[in-house]
């Protein structure tokens, strides 16, 4: 977050992933500075701690997570892994790879369903952003939201809080991708692919408070274990009622820099999904602050929206089209929350994911 490097990983279901280190020139040319081994199959998430000292990677395949040490000055790695957690225990895993007879993991049918959560699937790690002490792990294969406590001094993920789930518990399956924090307030966003939901969490900061402190002091941290610094408070959908939830999967979240939006795409209905945040305090009848109302469904020109970016001044949403091979850009409206398709296309082969550097956005893909 301070240094002109950006960091990207390697996604293999069968030889571990590999996570690069690259240096950002003032022209917005890059020079490899480093590449270590994930420590796990299928690489999907990087998280770099509040002290910058440490890498946390997510393996999706394995469901793995390993902490890897950087330096402070240089944003270069360490050394290699210091620790991993394995929420499998060592056991092996029951469903197979693609190649070998397996689902198709971009499907979203009851049997590509079935084989998904047959496993768990970490999908993301993120760190509450008021201590840094617990990461948020969504398992798209158990649909859950796990709950982690991080000793960013060891640079450790240490033991499980809880498990809660990841929606409402209807009995279908959710399959929580990502999960948000709003910059504003204490809530948090998960996006469910499975289910075509967001779900909408209050965040207990008494309790992270109290385990950070319990961390400083180097107490044990087993009577915080059952206790959840998450509370479901809503649920709602990103798709019309009307389309089959089994034609869509979520792709990414992301909260607006004003607070005042929240963004999901959808791959299927091909679409952005705008929400309005409620500001109020959830008095006299009013909703209760950070919950969503929709303002809309946006077709994002393209197919298979699986991530975007907004600019720096945040009236920009540049829409990465993975299966149409095109980088859309729309205009955003900060007053009513619409965006406008500006004209503007790009053909880059199979777009993933658009990351946003200090001086520049760049577009980093997957071909």
């Amino acid at each position: 977050p301070r240094l002109n490097v950006v960091y990207t990983c390697t996604e293999d279901i069968e030889e571990n992933g590999q996570i690069l280190a690259y240096e950002i020139h003032s022209d917005g040319s890059l020079t490899e500075i480093g590449r270590v081994d994930a420590g796990g199959t299928s690489t999907c998430y990087l998280t770099i701690d509040r002290d910058h000292r440490h890498l946390i990677a997510v393996n999706y395949w394995d469901s793995s997570l390993v902490v890897i040490p950087l330096s402070k000055s240089t944003g270069e790695f360490n050394g290699p892994i210091q620790n991993i957690y394995d929420p499998r225990q060592g056991k092996a895993m029951l469903a197979c790879a693609k190649k070998d007879g397996g689902a198709n993991h971009s499907m979203n049918d009851e049997c590509t369903i079935a084989a998904r959560q047959v496993d768990p699937h970490s999908h993301a790690l993120v760190l509450d952003p008021f201590e840094g002490c617990v990461a948020y792990v969504p398992d798209l294969g158990k649909d859950l939201v796990r709950e982690f406590w991080y000793d960013e001094t060891k640079g450790m993920i240490g033991c499980e809080f809880n498990v809660l789930p990841s929606g409402m518990s209807t009995g279908k399956p959710d399959g929580p991708r990502y999960f948000e924090f709003h910059p504003k307030f204490n809530v948090a966003y998960v996006v469910n692919e499975l289910s075509s939901t967001v779900a909408v969490f209050s965040i207990d900061r008494e309790l992270l408070s109290e385990i950070a402190s319990a961390t400083k002091m180097g107490l044990p941290m087993d009577k915080f274990k059952g206790r959840s610094t998450l509370k479901l408070i809503q649920s709602i959908k990103t798709v019309p009622s009307a389309f089959p939830t089994t034609m869509n999967t979520c792709g990414r979240i992301c909260t607006h820099q004003s607070g005042r939006y929240v963004i999901v795409s959808n791959r299927g209905h091909e679409s952005i999904t705008i929400f309005r945040v409620k500001q109020g305090c959830g008095t006299k009848g009013k909703a209760m602050r950070g919950t969503l109302a929709q303002v809309g469904f946006f077709h994002t020109r393209g197919e298979t929206p699986r991530h975007f970016q907004f600019d720096h001044s945040g009236q920009f949403l540049i829409v990465a089209n993975q299966d149409s091979d095109t980088i859309a850009v729309f205009s955003f409206n900060l007053t009513s929350g619409e965006i406008r398709y500006t004209g503007n296309e790009y053909h880059i082969p199979s777009p993933n994911f658009i990351c946003k550097s200090s001086n520049y956005l760049k577009i980093i893909m997957l071909i």
